[in-house]
């Protein structure tokens, strides 16, 4: 039988897995860095953390929390430029504690990686330029092709 994320801290209060997915680069490594989820407690989380949460839609995802608000959580990877708002305690199933790659351990309670969350959130908005200039270039070529192919197969008829 299959276990759920919720299951596996439900019971041993700890998660460990390796992630898929590059929201999170370059702190995590897709299917390389290995990744220890701890159990959230009752308690609020605060800015900097890097929470696991589950999507209404049952989706699970790890980003970083941008901002704290009185009712909810504002979130985003830190390869991201999308802020996801609206996340509240419910959706919190754990938070991020340690990550081992390389044979080293990055315990992210430490000054070095609370610097280093400090550091994706001063230079967000240079972040989500970058993302988003990055991103135009591919948009236009498939809007483009999308253009040519709609006027090929109208010609074919």
């Amino acid at each position: 039988m299959l276990s759920t994320f919720e299951d596996i801290l439900q019971k041993d209060g700890r998660l460990a897995y390796t992630n898929v997915g590059t929201s999170m680069m370059p702190l995590l490594r897709q299917r390389r860095d290995l990744m220890v989820i701890e159990k959230k407690g009752p308690e609020r989380l605060h800015w900097l953390d890097v929470p696991l949460f589950k999507r209404d839609n049952g989706q699970y995802v790890l980003h970083r929390v941008m901002w704290v608000r009185k009712n909810d959580y504002v979130l985003c990877g830190d390869n991201q430029w999308y802020l996801e708002r609206g996340i509240t305690d419910r959706h919190i199933l754990g938070v991020l504690v340690q990550v081992d790659r390389d044979g080293k351990t990055l315990d992210m309670r430490s000054t070095k990686m609370r610097m280093y969350g400090l550091l994706q959130w001063l230079f967000y908005p240079l972040r989500a330029c970058w993302l988003i200039g990055r991103s135009v270039p591919g948009a236009i070529r498939r809007r483009i092709q999308r253009y040519k192919a709609r006027r090929r197969k109208q010609n074919m008829q």
